[in-house]
């Protein structure tokens, strides 16, 4: 150990070495011919301070010299203090808890040390096995064959119009709007007046213009169709997909806006103008040539028209709708209310409901006729947009990709009818009139049309 300085001294003195083991000489002090004293506890006083003639006396009422300034009191060790190799005893080591409960811990020399009582540990309870990260699954196979990939595109003047599908959509709702327009006339003029009433009635035409504005459209997807805008990773695989679809029908690709459904089905969605929306399911589990093919179809409605006249015309109809709804829910509610009176009760509403449908009937049949087989012309319409826009998607050489798709739809039907004949069940098939109702053939019929296309390789 090291003495500390004498605070009276010019200089601080030098440090010397730590004192030797017992039995071994140690080397004499600087200047000093008296050796080295042994270890503190020894009867050979310590040697004077360099440049002192004596001791510091003796603390008062101590024997004890006194503790040198800013020395720290010597600490004390468990059990006593330690002794050195060769004083005879054994070496003493403090108890220390085992490193794992049951295990014993092995010291480096010496017997074992015996204890009264183990330290209390706490019950560990292992830390569960982490479970093992599911494997990413595969994507979907990107098998498309680019032929426009890097090279000059032809875009075509004619980038989108109005088909014979198109125009019917339009001619099968004019009764509609005729009774919705007799609709908002009557509430706008009689609850406003003749002035504000015609203000209000321009207003609902013109309205008819948002089907073609860019923000209103986007907001009916998100809000209506429950649409949203593709995630980065999903435009980084949709776009190129797109584009080489756009480019060989020369359409502008940033003409429309690609939107993307949360949706376990296979399917997609041509909306309003400007909106072209595909399920999560279609876009990262069927190949790229398949998802180029359902955008293909999508691609034909919008050129077509399709999708802009079917919005247009059922947005011109709402009005007439709504008030279709008001009126039966007030049929519904006097027939109930009827009912409880008496059964007679009953019949005479049902009489004067019916008298009331002879009587736009003949009164009106120009409108009553045709509100009532506009739907099965609409299901008709639909059904030959569907067709005139598989065909679209063929002519861009998508045709094999297509059949594949729709095989697959097939493939899903008898997968379901399969799994209700095996529980005893069986699906209830629609009948007549309900068929003349479906907005898309079945897949058969769409298979059978693409027959040409597939025979021809393309």
């Amino acid at each position: 150990m090291s003495y500390p300085p004498d605070p009276a001294a010019p200089e601080p003195g030098p440090v010397y070495p730590d004192p030797p083991y017992p039995g071994t000489p140690a080397p004499p002090y600087p200047g000093s011919a008296v050796p080295s004293p042994p270890y503190p506890g020894s009867a050979v006083p310590a040697p004077p301070y360099p440049g002192s003639a004596a001791p510091p006396p003796p603390y008062p009422g101590s024997a004890a010299p006194p503790p040198y300034p800013e020395t720290p009191a010597p600490p004390s060790y468990p059990g006593g203090a330690p002794q050195y190799p060769g004083a005879g005893a054994a070496p003493s080591y403090p108890a220390a808890p085992p490193a794992h409960p049951g295990v014993t811990p092995t010291y480096p020399s010496g017997p074992q040390p015996t204890a009264t009582a183990p330290p209390y540990i706490p019950p560990q309870t292992p830390p569960a096995a982490p479970t093992p990260a599911a494997p990413p699954e595969a994507p979907a196979p990107d098998d498309l064959d680019y032929r426009h990939a890097g090279s000059r595109v032809h875009v075509a003047a004619h980038q989108r119009g109005a088909d014979a599908t198109a125009i019917g959509q339009l001619a099968v709702q004019v009764p509609g709007f005729l009774v919705s327009l007799a609709v908002v006339a009557s509430f706008a003029v009689g609850i406003l007046g003749t002035a504000m009433g015609w203000l209000v009635i321009l207003a609902w035409l013109a309205s008819g213009a948002l089907v073609f504005h860019r923000p209103t459209e986007l907001a009916f997807a998100r809000h209506v169709m429950k649409l949203r805008a593709p995630l980065a990773e999903e435009r980084a695989r949709l776009e190129p997909i797109w584009r080489e679809v756009t480019a060989r029908a020369g359409i502008e690709a940033h003409t429309y806006e690609l939107m993307v459904e949360n949706s376990t089905d296979l399917n997609a969605v041509a909306a309003a103008g400007h909106v072209v929306g595909v399920t999560t399911y279609a876009l990262n589990e069927i190949p790229s040539s398949n998802l180029a093919a359902v955008l293909a179809h999508e691609l034909g409605h919008h050129t077509g028209g399709h999708a802009w006249t079917g919005l247009l015309g059922y947005w011109y109809s709402l009005p007439g709708r709504i008030a279709w709804a008001f009126m039966r829910g007030i049929a519904r509610i006097a027939i109930r209310v009827a009912s409880v009176f008496s059964l007679a009760a009953t019949g005479m509403v049902y009489l004067f409901i019916g008298m009331f449908v002879i009587g736009g009937f003949v009164a009106a049949w120009y409108i009553t006729v045709p509100l009532v087989v506009a739907p099965y012309l609409l299901a008709y319409v639909g059904r030959q947009g569907e067709l005139r826009a598989d065909r679209q998607a063929a002519d861009l050489g998508f045709a094999p990709h297509l059949a594949q798709v729709l095989y697959h739809f097939q493939a899903q039907e008898d997968a379901v009818k399969a799994q209700a004949a095996a529980q005893g069940r069986q699906l209830k098939e629609p009948g007549g009139l309900a068929k003349l109702l479906t907005t898309h053939p079945d897949n058969y019929t769409r298979l059978q049309a693409l027959e040409p296309y597939l025979q021809l390789g393309r």
